[in-house]
């Protein structure tokens, strides 16, 4: 399929015009000479137990001084690194043959649609896009969507509006992205309860795509109830959003939401953090949890139970991370829960239980499998909800060819 349609003439072009690509390239260089210039400064003071308190306090003060030092080297350095990646990235740009280009300009006209420029372009993962500058004619309103399912049939293959697209095409020029369509479709589902003595929950959860093709899953349980522990896990789930968007990494997003939880002072403000990224072209996914109840992936009766035993984010001033990597396969199912859907469980039969009973269950659809994990629990703890509980179900399945 992708040999008939990129030509011979094919060359890797940058996304950005060289002197843009230059000018990023020197602000990320400029990012890293101040990173370095933090990194050079000494700290290898050392406490003496012969010291008085004030010089006990002026330890205390320098210790906490360059351990925040060391964590605005990382994220400087993660910075520029963004930057970098940004400037050196390459697509390989094939321009559309003469003959194909004009069978696609009369198809569009058709719909009152006009054809300036049309590029097949192969992304670093080897997936083709297609980029197109177009503009509506008439008053009738074509959305991106309609315009992507058109092209599909006029280069059979499927294709998705990219997720920055303008929602309709317009009197004016615009210039649209359409990728590959991922090879798995998801549905969600979620249940919760809040706890029997408060009125809003503390548990947070959120699910998006950082890019097309890509979902993921995060749950935060803010430490205790109410609206503290709501404001905290709140925080935690908007930050990662936004950090991921934006390209930090994991890791990077993880140590800037645990630095923003310990800048509260003298509260004290801590919330686990859950989280599940799925590459929906390869059924990778990637577990990341922060003092987190346990994961499970249902496949048919068989379940994989993933669990952490580090401390919720906002005790220490690096956060303990365990990161585990699976292959999701057709027909799987993604279980998240919150702490109080153990501790129900842990009045009674036991959380162990959970596991038993995602695996004997025949539901199908997510949101009545959560709903029935959910109840479940419940009625083992005798209908008492002593803490706020959340259960997150994603199921993952082939697209039929």
């Amino acid at each position: 399929m992708k040999k008939q349609i990129i030509s011979e003439k094919e060359e890797f072009n940058s996304i950005l015009p060289e002197y843009g690509r230059r000018k990023l390239l020197t602000y990320a260089d400029s990012i890293r000479e101040l990173a370095e210039s933090f990194k050079e400064t000494d700290h290898s003071r050392e406490y003496r137990p012969e010291e008085t308190d004030t010089d006990r306090r002026d330890y205390i003060w320098q210790k906490r001084l360059n351990e925040n030092k060391d964590l605005m080297v990382e994220h400087l350095q993660e910075m520029a690194q963004i930057m970098t990646q940004l400037a050196e990235e390459s697509r390989r740009c094939v321009p559309m043959g003469e003959r194909r280009f004009k069978q696609i300009s009369h198809a569009l006209r058709e719909v009152d649609i006009q054809l300036k420029n049309l590029y097949l372009i192969e992304n670093e993962a080897g997936r083709l896009e297609v980029s197109l500058t177009i503009r509506n004619l008439k008053k009738i309103t074509l959305s991106a969507e309609e315009i992507g399912d058109l092209l599909s049939v006029l280069l059979n293959m499927r294709l998705v509006s990219a997720q920055d697209n303008a929602f309709f095409v317009g009197s004016d020029w615009q210039t649209f992205y359409f990728m590959e369509e991922a090879r798995f479709h998801v549905l969600t589902g979620v249940a919760k309860a809040v706890k029997e003595t408060e009125k809003i929950s503390g548990d947070n959860y959120a699910l998006f795509e950082t890019e097309t093709g890509n979902l993921t899953a995060v749950i935060s349980d803010g430490m205790g109830s109410g609206n503290k522990a709501c404001n905290d896990s709140t925080m935690v789930v908007e930050l990662m959003q936004k950090f991921l968007e934006a390209g930090f990494q994991i890791e990077t997003a993880v140590q800037m939401i645990n630095s923003a939880l310990l800048a509260g002072g003298e509260t004290t403000n801590m919330s686990t953090l859950d989280l599940c990224s799925m590459d929906l072209y390869s059924g990778e996914c990637h577990f990341v949890k922060v003092g987190s109840a346990a994961s499970y992936i249902k496949r048919q009766h068989l379940v994989d139970r993933i669990s952490s035993g580090n401390l919720p984010l906002g005790i220490f001033q690096k956060p303990d991370m365990e990161a585990v990597g699976r292959t999701l396969m057709d027909g799987d199912y993604i279980v998240m829960v919150s702490d109080g859907i153990l501790d129900a469980l842990s009045q009674g039969i036991g959380e162990d239980m959970l596991s038993e009973l995602i695996g004997s269950t025949n539901l199908e659809n997510p949101g009545e499998m959560a709903n029935a994990i959910l109840n479940f629990c419940i009625h083992q703890s005798r209908g008492r909800i002593r803490d706020d509980m959340t259960v997150l179900v994603v199921g993952i399945w082939k697209k039929e060819d």
